[in-house]
């Protein structure tokens, strides 16, 4: 007789694991929990006593066999074993129902069936198959990398259904942590042959569930949208598509509550509570509408406050001064815990690395006043007994060691060790958050410092092209190597090119001459640079610049934060003008290229020696959050040479931790040059133009290249009118820089949401202030009209001249007078004799010029940018106005630039 308590489910059919929005899964199959209940076995069960319910079930007979059908993996010995059934005992139906249930627990089975056969049992089962391949579908936003890490079934395993409904589960947690709450997941089974299946999981990721409101309930001291501005997450708005602090997060609805106590904690109110904090999902299940219930409670002030100390250095009337708190003062939390790190840090740097404020607070509630009481409780003073360096295989122990500002011996001092982790971490050869690690040592006054460092790479092969508002096409390739032979050592080699200027240069450092803290570099370098000025939208090169040389660095450190720097250099300057635009007769002619360039050219040998005093106690040179940079350099040309100057500069940076990720900089600097040569001439400054100071962008914005100071205008004229042009693109403008200069910044960098920051996005808001000036003025050109005779017609140009290209009036080199015709041919004055001279290269129309920007008066700029590390490269957009400006200033709005790598 067939006994079947369970239906016969077949493979071929689709899982019905459903999953509902909020990420449960609804029963999979029928045989497991929450299935149909089992057909009874058709076994005729023994009359019972009507008096007796109770009765114990009687047996159906006595078991002489059991055999096993349909098993192929499975050895028949290891079914057997899952029954509690043995061949000579007395059986009942319960006792049959009970070893089918264990079967189907095991799940190694997609049907069984016990028969029996007059006490011959035969269990005949049908094996589950066995899983082929996992199958991901619909998803986009997440991985299939991801997603396997989160499914337990793999191929080659036993198919079961509660294995799948885990896995379900597990990815719609993982769509969960992402935002997605209207995810679902749908598995299907692909029969194979063999008994084999494919598992495809069908998922639908639905939209991103946004936050659509916060509301606050309680608050009658600050508003709902004040207190909004203190959290974490925000409110789906359209101009939030940056950031992803508007999607539901229930970690982060934890951290908001802890947000809004330690906001009403700063602001006096020790008593506020969150009662609830609710998220409902909206009946459309894309969205959350979060309620919090608070409690405001009183408002309460500082009272006494003390200081109690068991160490023997620390005397409470030496460091009470130390704490920066009053009574009187609204009570807030953020200043108990500054005044705890205070008291540490001052512990720490008189050698009690275990010392710990802690605060004791009595509350009146009736005078609404908090006293405290810090107490630090005795503790022995500590010395370092080791220093262990753990985790570098390339760089060298020493290249660490020689950062540590404390040595084995020393007491401890935790001003010290952080100076000393903030020097490795500047290094660049290890992980971001290197910290070193405090170990207690064999004794209660010993402790060992470690420094597990976790090395990266510091080799940089960089290839990069991309496009700037000011170099146009730009090309650079650079080989670097930060850390050569793991010995601290800097190898450098890089070639730069753009449409305007060229570069090849090779540099190497070594930061510990013969392992004194000594500091040694040399370049040698060759840069080829094409000034230019506009004309309408042409760009039109002036001179050339080609500078080739070397420079030898030496830097000593005078104490932690000091260090002195010296620098000698020698080069090669060649500065000249195309020949075939700005010469006549093989000379530079001034009125063709203006005095201020013929007088710049020339091949000089420029010997130079300097030095800078530098005070950094920045926490990163590379991005700094907090500290200050002073820096006071000189450079004087004269040793050797050609060329006789000093020139000086200072620079001051600030930086400032605002919190929530803002980062406020300021920033000066000024400069001026003295020459000792004496050139002589009106109109000829001592300071040659290659020498000089120019402002503009990138230095300051909102500005053009060399765009602020000194410039000579050269104006045309209206074609047959004594009007000047008056469109600033037909103008020709050449900056000429000037002697001194200032220049000042404030930025602030504004943080972003988390997911801009993981784009890289780091946009600032600034003003910019500075302003070059001090050249003399120089001796400007005038061409105005001629007749047809040569003759001049006033100092300006003549209504009935001839119009269009006119005559050039010169003179040879033997003072005879000369023309250049509109044919462009050199000819005999008409007045004065003389030889005809080589043809002129172009004539040009009447022009007036005239020198402005020659000013201190500041100029001012307010604008906004944002730095990206896009997979381009990095990119930088600006837009900046101009407040103030000066006459002949080039302003400009917008500036960019961008690279990119591979």
């Amino acid at each position: 007789m067939s006994k079947r308590p369970y239906p016969r489910r077949r493979l071929a059919t689709a899982l019905m694991v459903g999953t509902i929005l909020g990420g449960f899964a609804a029963p999979a199959a029928a045989q497991d929990e929450g299935a149909e209940a089992p057909e009874a076995v058709e076994l005729t069960p023994p009359a019972v006593p009507a008096n007796s319910l109770t009765a114990p079930p009687q047996p159906t007979g006595v078991i002489r066999a059991i055999n096993v059908e349909g098993s192929q993996r499975i050895e028949p010995d290891t079914v057997r074993s899952y029954i509690d059934l043995q061949p000579g005992q007395e059986y009942t139906r319960e006792q049959l129902d009970e070893a089918l249930r264990d079967l189907f627990e095991t799940e190694l089975f997609a049907d069984v069936e016990i028969r029996d056969d007059q006490g011959v049992l035969t269990v005949v089962v049908q094996e589950n198959p066995v899983i082929n391949r996992i199958i991901l579908e619909g998803n986009r936003r997440i991985d299939d990398e991801d997603l396997s890490a989160e499914i337990r079934l793999a191929p080659r395993q036993i198919f079961t259904r509660s294995r799948i409904r885990a896995d379900v589960s597990r990815i719609i947690e993982l769509y969960r942590r992402r935002g997605r709450f209207a995810a679902t997941v749908e598995p299907q089974m692909v029969t194979l042959d063999q008994n084999r299946v494919d598992i495809v999981y069908e998922i639908n990721e639905g939209p991103r569930s946004k936050v659509r409101q916060i509301n606050v309930i309680g608050n009658e001291i600050f508003s709902d949208g004040e207190l909004r501005s203190e959290m974490a997450t925000k409110q789906a708005r359209f101009f939030r598509f940056f950031t992803s602090r508007d999607t539901y997060d229930p970690d982060r609805l934890a951290f908001d509550q802890q947000r809004l106590r330690q906001f009403y904690l700063t602001e006096g109110y020790a008593d506020f509570r969150v009662i609830s904090a609710v998220a409902e999902l909206t009946p459309d299940r894309r969205d959350f509408i979060i309620t919090y219930v608070v409690e405001e409670g009183e408002r309460y002030r500082f009272g006494n406050i003390e200081l109690d100390s068991d160490l023997r250095d620390f005397r409470e009337e030496q460091f009470s001064q130390f704490i920066p708190i009053e009574a009187g003062d609204w009570y807030n939390a953020q200043r108990i815990e500054d005044t705890i790190d205070i008291l540490n840090e001052t512990a720490g740097l008189l050698g009690y690395a275990f010392a710990e404020a802690q605060p004791e607070f009595a509350i009146n509630r009736e005078e609404r006043t908090m006293d405290v009481r810090f107490r630090i409780q005795e503790a022995p003073r500590v010395y370092i007994e080791r220093i262990d360096v753990n985790g570098n295989t390339l760089t060298r122990d020493k290249v660490i060691r020689r950062e540590f500002r404390v040595q084995e011996g020393d007491a401890f001092n935790s001003v010290a060790i952080r100076r000393s982790q903030n020097r490795i971490r500047s290094l660049g050869f290890f992980q971001e958050g290197f910290e070193i690690e405090q170990v207690p040592g064999s004794g209660p006054d010993r402790i060992v410092l470690a420094a597990n460092v976790e090395e990266r790479a510091t080799g940089e092969l960089q290839i990069s092209a991309g496009f700037s508002s000011i170099e146009q096409f730009i090309l650079n390739l650079s080989v670097r190597q930060r850390n050569f032979l793991g010995r601290g050592q800097e190898l450098r080699a890089g070639i730069n090119y753009s449409s305007y200027s060229n570069s090849i240069e090779l540099g190497f450092t070594e930061p510990y001459l013969f392992d004194r803290n000594i500091a040694l570099g040399v370049d040698v370098f060759r840069r080829d640079f094409d000034s230019f000025n506009f004309l309408g939208n042409e760009r039109n090169t002036t001179y050339s610049q080609v500078t080739t040389g070397f420079q030898v660095r030496a830097g000593i450190p005078l104490t932690e934060y000091v260090t002195l720097a010296a620098r000698y250099g020698l080069n090669q300057e060649d500065v000249t003008l195309d020949e075939n635009t700005f010469f006549i007769n093989g000379e530079c002619s001034p009125l063709l290229a203006g005095r201020f360039l013929c007088d710049a050219i020339g091949n000089r040998i420029v010997s130079t020696i300097g030095y800078s005093l530098v005070y950094n106690n920045l926490d990163s040179n590379i991005r700094p959050t907090r500290g200050r940079r002073l820096i006071f350099s000189q450079d004087f040309a004269g040793v050797g040479g050609d060329v006789h100057y000093l020139r000086s500069r200072i620079d001051a940076d600030q930086y400032f931790n605002l919190g929530s990720g803002f980062i406020f900089g300021l920033s000066a600097e000024a400069g001026y040059i003295h020459s000792f040569d004496s050139r002589g001439g009106a109109g000829v400054d001592d300071v040659r133009l290659t020498d000089r100071f120019f402002l503009g962008e990138p230095q300051i914005r909102g500005f053009d290249i060399r765009g602020v100071g000194p410039r000579v205008q050269r104006i045309p004229y209206i074609t047959g009118t004594n009007d000047l042009v008056e469109d600033r693109r037909q103008i020709s403008d050449d900056a000429i820089g000037g002697r001194a200069y200032y220049l000042g910044r404030a930025e602030l960098e504004i943080p972003l949401g988390t997911g801009a920051r993981e784009l890289g996005f780091r946009p600032s808001i600034y003003v910019d202030v500075g302003s070059v000036f001090g050249v003399t003025d120089p001796v400007l050109q005038t061409f105005p009209c001629l007749d047809e005779d040569g003759n001049t017609i006033g100092q300006t140009p003549c209504t009935d001249g001839v119009p269009g290209p006119q005559l050039i009036r010169i003179r040879d080199a033997n003072g005879n007078g000369l023309f250049i015709g509109p044919d462009g041919q050199l000819t005999p004055d008409a007045v004065t004799d003389g030889e005809a001279n080589a043809p002129a290269n172009q004539a040009i129309a009447p022009f007036l010029e005239r020198f402005v920007g020659d000013s201190p008066s500041p100029r001012v700029t307010i604008g906004a940018g944002v730095s990206w590390n896009s997979p381009f490269g990095p990119f930088r957009v600006d837009f900046a106005y101009a407040l103030l400006k000066e006459d002949g200033d080039d302003n400009k709005i917008f500036s960019f630039n961008v690279g990119t790598q591979f």
